[in-house]
């Protein structure tokens, strides 16, 4: 693939791998942002660790409740996000 089409390629295919009904809202729970599996652990949160370098062993290592396949639906949560915040 050419420079840039990597982020598409993982991007679809995050999408595809990825179980929504991982990520929760619940009114009061983190001022109702989207949460993993209704944990305290927001999807914001996973992003800003990712951002400031930790790896994904790193945050596993750190949040043992989490699990691997949160990250699929971190990811596709994040995308559908920014999509839709893009289209208002």
């Amino acid at each position: 693939p050419r420079q840039g089409e990597w982020g598409i390629i993982l991007s679809m295919a995050t999408t595809e791998k990825a179980d929504l009904s991982r990520i929760t809202v619940t009114p009061g729970q983190r001022s109702g942002q989207p949460c993993i599996r209704g944990l305290r652990v927001t999807v914001w949160d996973v992003l800003d660790m990712l951002a400031s370098g930790m790896t994904e062993s790193d945050i596993l290592n750190d949040y043992p409740y989490l699990e691997k396949a949160d990250f699929p639906a971190v990811y596709s949560y994040a995308s559908q996000a920014g999509r839709e915040r893009r289209l208002r």
